[in-house]
């Protein structure tokens, strides 16, 4: 299952709360649109997601743009450390898959330019 930065932000303590219910019945989260919001970090670490969805903003040009490349490196760095898999939105082209590689993106989901299918490393 997936939660949007801008849901789980509106109601911490409720989204929490509901995060954990569902995941003691097997069910796993992923944070929507990471980064797209101003107060990300501040929260993280109180939702107890399984997966940190990187927002596309950052990926489109991650790589043409070094402080893209260095904002994606810094949240898949961060959830890591917190013990949580990565995945990046909009891997439209194989530059983009063969830097997200580099940098040890966890899923890139996305056909580049085709169907999507997820591609696990």
């Amino acid at each position: 299952m997936k939660i949007t930065e801008t849901a789980a932000i509106a109601n911490l303590t409720s989204a929490a709360k509901s995060i954990r219910q569902l995941k003691n019945l097997g069910c796993q989260f992923a944070l929507d649109d990471f980064g797209s919001g101003m107060s990300s970090l501040a929260y993280l670490k109180h939702l107890p997601v399984d997966y940190l969805k990187i927002d596309g903003s950052f990926v489109r040009n991650i790589h043409r743009d070094p402080v893209d490349r260095a904002m994606v490196e810094s949240c898949n760095h961060i959830a890591h450390v917190m013990g949580l898999k990565t995945i990046a939105e909009y891997v439209e082209n194989q530059r983009i898959l063969q830097v997200l590689r580099e940098i040890g993106v966890d899923v890139c989901p996305g056909g580049c330019g085709g169907r999507a299918t997820f591609v696990i490393y």
